[in-house]
């Protein structure tokens, strides 16, 4: 397998690697944003759970842990303020998952790009060849497609943590509305 990988790397061009290692920074970026707001999420999501619950059991403070309590403070709460919260939350809650989006729809065309390369450095090689079979052209192609491959590959992880997170953004902002209109109706 480490052979392989040696192999190809002194095979392929400078293109193609950068190309492959561009993409290998993708899915770092990519798993990293997803597990740092995976937890952040989580933990919001139950600090919420727990606010709403003593909204609901008859307190009649708001949580200071709540983020809706730290946004607020001591501030009069209204309807607008309350609005401006829950915009406020939900803006904070989403920042980075744009990252997962650029990145799951160019890593295929990144990965394109080093494919299309490797085969143009590939059939450069091949003009000086007076005879070109198949079965020295289909290896080399293959090897080309391993670009395209990674490229995909790295989309398929970003788009599938980018809504994963945003299934967790749209709870979290479920409880934050239900506790303002538990907030608003004991007005």
């Amino acid at each position: 397998m480490i052979d392989t990988a040696l192999t190809y790397f002194q095979t392929n061009g400078m293109i193609t690697i950068g190309v492959l290692l561009f993409l290998s920074i993708y899915l770092v970026l990519t798993v990293w944003i997803f597990v740092y707001k995976w937890l952040e999420l989580n933990a919001s999501i139950n600090q919420e759970i727990n606010s709403l619950d003593s909204l609901v059991h008859g307190e009649s403070k708001i949580n200071p842990l709540s983020s809706i309590g730290q946004y607020i403070g001591n501030s009069p709460v209204s309807k607008e303020l309350l609005e401006v919260c829950e915009i406020s939350l939900i803006r904070e809650a989403s920042s980075g998952l744009s990252w997962q989006s650029i990145i799951s729809s160019t890593a295929p065309f990144i990965g394109l790009f080093g494919t299309v390369v490797g085969i143009l450095e590939s059939f450069a090689t091949f003009a000086t060849s007076s005879k070109v079979s198949f079965a020295v052209i289909a290896p080399v192609i293959s090897e080309a497609l391993v670009a395209t491959a990674a490229g995909i590959f790295v989309a398929i992880f970003a788009y599938t943590f980018h809504q994963i997170l945003i299934r967790k953004i749209y709870i979290l902002n479920t409880y934050i509305k239900s506790q303002i209109n538990v907030i608003l109706t004991r007005r």
